[in-house]
């Protein structure tokens, strides 16, 4: 029976966590601070819950450089997938009541009833959700909110299947982004060019990951409010937070486990400083009502606690946070470490180009989820590959079940230094939990073995 150090997950989510935190969530399970009762059966609105999550939102906040004064940070329910529903819910709301107060103020002297009409106008001529599709993740964002909004307020800034044969390998050239603001001949400048723009920074299926912050959304950044699913590079790599307006990710992949979300939200989309339109005049409007477990402004106001948080959940995350503050201060020595093992594996790959194909383009390649075929996708010798590769200990290497080939998920939960119970790597220094860079060095020897047979 293999034992946890003869093995190495490569899984995308959920993700291998560091033994040192596995071993001291065992202990809070049964026993927390000596409280005679275990974590995960405590009050989520004790004294000690509430510590929990303190220490959880310190850690992000040091680990991301994210300024609190600006900036919320939430814990709740639902998902990844959640928050395509909660970002449409949320900043609709937030764009409908923006020109509600300026439809109000450009027409004071009008009937409530005229108002009401320009303002019913108004979105049906100048709401729009912008959405830029470039892998399966973004895609689905685009594709919920068409469903809860209908597919005409929804407009697809660039679709990197467009020019890739209906396959997601790149991300378009800002040049032919289509971010051209909505004109407005009734109103003069429009309150905001869009309700909000949407981006998948790391696409986890297709391995495709923007670089950095698009030029194109920096120009515009005085009035488009950016929204980031960060679910799969999320502290993985240095972030200027004050860029957007929203980030967000299930914590499965990098962070904890199952069960919690993560919203950065920028405080002045919440009130005091701002309001969502009321639910009696989005249904007025004919547009969708939110559940209100989705409604950032009620979980800012409870301090993420409106409904039972899973406060063991935010427990795991804020260890294996704070470990990394413990480690490296801020992100960039983890980035940097997620950087190496990323170069070490596509380094190996492009050595045997008539073995491996890399999907993704060089200029869009993931460092979170390195996505090949094997001889053109011979899944004969995918399928031998997949089964030498667990004879090695070598696990979760398969693709996605959408595009198939093979998936290296390597920059997973971060790693953290070993402690005085031995978990340390004696190659590098760096702990042999989570992804090591001793496993990628593993992987590599098995790829480069693997080409040459």
């Amino acid at each position: 029976m293999p034992q946890r150090e003869d093995v190495h997950y490569f899984g995308a989510g959920p993700a291998p966590l560091p033994t040192p935190v596995l071993q001291d969530a065992a202990k809070a399970l049964l026993n927390y601070n000596d409280m005679g009762i275990g974590i995960a059966e405590m009050s989520h609105r004790s004294p000690d819950a509430n510590k929990v999550l303190a220490d959880a939102k310190a850690a992000m906040a040091t680990l991301l450089d994210i300024p609190t004064d600006d900036y919320e940070i939430l814990f709740l329910q639902s998902g990844g997938s959640g928050e395509f529903s909660a970002v449409v819910y949320n900043m609709v709301g937030i764009w409908v009541e923006r020109m509600r107060e300026f439809v109000e103020k450009k027409h004071a002297s009008a009937s409530e009833e005229e108002r009401f009409q320009r303002l019913k106008s108004a979105v049906e001529k100048y709401l729009r959700l912008d959405y830029l599709v470039t892998g399966s993740w973004s895609l689905k964002a685009s594709q919920e909110a068409a469903r809860l909004m209908g597919k005409e307020y929804v407009h697809v800034v660039c679709d990197s299947r467009e020019q890739d044969s209906g396959k997601f390998r790149s991300i378009p050239d800002e040049k032919t982004w289509r971010l051209d603001r909505p004109t407005s001949e009734d109103f003069g400048d429009l309150p905001m060019p869009s309700a909000f723009t949407y981006l998948c920074d790391n696409e986890t299926v297709d391995g495709v990951e923007f670089p950095g912050f698009p030029a194109a959304l920096e120009s515009a950044a005085h009035d488009r409010l950016v929204v980031a699913d960060m679910s799969s590079n999320f502290i993985s790599r240095k972030v200027d937070v004050r860029k957007y307006a929203v980030i967000f990710g299930g914590a499965q992949k990098n962070i904890g486990t199952t069960g919690i979300t993560i919203v950065i939200v920028r405080k002045n989309l919440l009130p005091p400083h701002a309001s969502m339109a009321s639910s009696v005049l989005m249904r007025k409007l004919g547009l969708s009502v939110g559940p209100i477990v989705l409604d950032w402004a009620t979980i800012a106001k409870n301090n993420s606690l409106y409904n039972t948080l899973p406060i063991f959940d935010v427990w795991v995350a804020g260890q294996v946070m704070q470990r990394l503050v413990s480690l490296h201060g801020t992100i960039a020595g983890q980035e940097a470490v997620s950087d190496d093992k990323a170069a070490l594996l596509y380094g190996v790959l492009d050595k045997h180009p008539d073995a491996y194909q890399v999907v993704p383009s060089r200029s869009a390649r993931s460092r979170m989820n390195i996505c090949l075929r094997i001889k053109q996708g011979d899944e004969a010798a995918e399928k031998k590959f997949l089964g030498e590769a667990t004879g090695l200990g070598l696990l979760g290497l398969k693709g996605h079940r959408s595009v198939g080939g093979i998936r290296i998920s390597n920059c997973k939960r971060c790693n953290v230094t070993g402690d005085a119970r031995g978990h340390g790597d004696t190659d590098t220094g760096v702990a042999d939990n989570a992804v090591s860079l001793d496993a990628a060095k593993k992987l590599a020897r098995f790829l480069d073995s693997f080409a040459q047979s």
